[in-house]
This record gives structure tokens, C-alpha cells and sequence, in this order.
């Protein structure tokens, strides 16, 4: 078991330097069950780095999650269960979908992270959600090593929360996740955000899983800064849900307020429109800011600080909350 001490930054997507007790890559189980037997502790587990701000060097290892492959495990007609490599860029595992012609994955194209995230995140976008095609994970459990499978009801999904964000966190390390997806008979997703007006503009009325996955990284790359280019997390804040008689309060003063609804009750709103009307949109100070085209996202210009970052989250759920009496909340992990 090799421990590899060097910084952070290359290893989270904001590009924010931090220190650690050691990096230890997991390639396999049997790779964690080697370092579980050192007892070493604390420790934290690394996927794709997108989905987390380092705010201070951590005393603790780090497992970067490493475990790769794909593999059809059942099918029938109709449907097909895909096992995944938590270790999995999440993309290449959509591109792999499509690439064989499965359904379930398209509107989650181009969403950063590995596959071992996406639970336990319950990632969605453009209507869909991971849960909708969610079956099992199994992971091991960190102090007893026990290996444990969770199906669907066990993760206690919402919106951008399960189990793992909760009552089981940072206790299991997920080595594998299951997703069913579809061969036929295929229901498309169309109906959030501009797919629409970008498949009419590409002049396509018949659209394949293709075009639709065409159609979302058209939009994300147009919004959404590469953090290659642009250190940053994508969505930093989760879009709130509100009641609906606050959400027709203010839709008397904010007329052009965005909405979807939830239930009966209540209403999802924008997370970018509170906090572009509330002014933070394109907002900077020093090398860090609010993106100038989605202002949904936190950026490091290069040389930031994340607790820098951090202070600015909490001056903009300020500023919306000041504004609209809305809390909204992170949906990156703060570390």
C-alpha cells in the first residue's frame, strides 16, 4: 500500500490547494481491505473531487476512490442491469450507455464526478434524477470492513440527499453501483430547461437518447464554466423548495419568478434566479466569484482560497435570504 503525500489540487476541480495525512489510491476491495488492517484513521473518501470545497488541510488520509469497470449483469427484453465501477468517470459511464444504445442516462450527460458519487449526491438534472434508474450499490463499511448491499428504499433518496449524506455518513466506501436502463419502450424527457428549443433549433422532431444527450451538453457547455479552464464545482447550491403560498407571495412582487412545481403544496424556484436578482450574478472579489453566466456557480479564477470561497456562500445565501426570505443551501460537500 503506497502513500502518496502531495497536494490536494489537482485532486478537487475548484483547483484549491490542501494538505492531507497521505493519499492512498483504492483500486480494488482488497486494496482497501489493505489499509483498513493498518488501522489507520480518520479517513475520507475521494471520487472525482468535483463535488467538494476544501476549506482548511485535512488531518486525514484520503482514499481516492480508483475502482473501475462496467458490466451487464441481467437483462431481459426490455431492460438491462449495468454494474459500475464506483471508480467511473460518470460521463464515460452515460457515453458507454449510449454507445450501446441504452436508455436512462442522456438528460445526466456531462455532469462531473465518478459513479461512486452519484448516490449518494442523488446527482439529477433536466428532470431526472439518478434514483430513477437507481437499483443497488454495494460498498464496505469502514470500521468493521462488513461488505453490504443497498437496494433503492435503504438509500433514502431526495432531492440532492440520501443516506449517505445523513444517518450512514462517511461510514461506507461504495465499490460498485447498479443502474437498470432501457432497451426499448424508452420514455424521453423533455420537458425541463431549453431541450426543446435546442433540438427545434438543430431541427430534430424525432429525438434519439443521442440527440437528447447532444442536445444537455449543448446547454451545460453554454452555461457552465470547464473547470479545466475556471476552478469550480458546478451547481454550488441546491435549488430550494418552498411553500406554495410563500411561492404566490412573491410571484405578486416578482412577477417573471421561475417555477416547477413539487406537489400539491409546494414549488421548486431557481437557485440561479434568487441569486442573479439579488445582484451576486457575475459578483468577484480577489480571484474568487460568482460565475458571470450561471450565477449557480462558485468560481476560483486561480490562487483562491476555499475558505474564501465559503465566506462568499454565506454572503450570497445572505444576500437571497435577506432578499426573498429563502434559505438556500450548499449542494457541495464542504471538507
Amino acid at each position: 500500500m503506497e502513500i502518496i503525500t502531495e497536494s490536494l489540487r489537482k485532486f478537487n476541480t475548484f483547483g484549491l490547494d490542501a494538505s492531507s495525512k497521505g493519499i492512498i489510491a483504492i483500486n480494488s476491495e482488497q486494496d482497501l481491505f489493505d489499509f483498513l488492517v493498518q488501522g489507520l484513521s480518520p479517513a475520507k473518501i475521494l471520487g472525482g473531487g468535483s463535488n467538494i470545497l476544501l476549506t482548511q488541510d485535512l488531518d486525514a488520509y484520503i482514499l481516492k476512490n480508483n475502482i473501475k469497470g462496467i458490466e451487464v449483469v441481467d437483462e431481459d427484453a426490455d431492460q438491462v442491469i449495468v454494474k459500475v465501477g464506483a471508480g467511473e468517470s460518470w460521463h464515460q459511464f452515460v457515453l458507454w450507455a449510449l454507445s450501446h444504445n441504452l436508455g436512462g442516462l442522456e438528460n445526466l450527460s456531462l455532469i462531473p464526478g465518478s459513479v461512486g458519487a452519484a448516490p449518494m449526491q442523488n446527482i439529477g438534472a433536466y428532470g431526472v434524477e439518478q434514483e430513477n434508474i437507481f437499483h443497488s450499490l454495494n460498498a464496505i463499511h469502514l470500521d468493521t470492513g462488513v461488505r453490504k448491499t443497498l437496494f433503492k428504499s435503504e438509500c433514502k433518496f431526495g432531492y440532492r440527499e440520501s443516506v449517505f449524506k445523513n444517518e450512514l455518513y462517511s461510514q461506507f466506501f461504495i465499490t460498485h453501483v447498479s443502474y437498470i436502463l432501457s432497451k426499448r419502450n424508452h420514455v424521453l424527457h423533455l420537458e425541463y430547461g431549453a431541450i426543446k428549443d435546442v433540438l427545434l433549433n438543430n431541427n430534430i422532431t424525432e429525438p434519439s437518447i443521442r440527440d437528447i444527450s447532444d442536445a444537455v451538453i449543448e446547454i451545460r457547455q453554454s452555461k457552465l464554466p470547464d473547470p479545466k479552464k475556471i476552478g469550480n464545482a458546478g451547481s454550488f447550491f441546491k435549488n430550494p423548495v418552498i411553500h406554495l403560498s410563500q411561492y404566490q407571495d412573491l410571484k405578486i412582487k416578482y412577477p417573471d419568478m421561475p417555477s416547477y412545481p413539487v406537489d400539491l403544496q409546494t414549488v421548486k424556484v431557481p437557485a440561479g434566479w434568487l441569486i442573479e436578482q439579488a445582484g451576486m450574478k457575475g459578483f468577484t472579489i480577489g480571484s474568487i466569484g460568482v460565475h458571470k453566466l450561471q450565477a449557480l456557480v462558485l468560481v476560483n479564477y486561480g490562487g483562491g482560497k476555499g475558505k474564501d470561497l465559503w465566506q462568499l456562500a454565506l454572503d450570497v445565501q445572505s444576500k437571497v435570504r435577506d432578499k426573498f426570505n429563502i434559505i438556500i443551501h450548499p449542494e457541495v460537500n464542504i471538507w
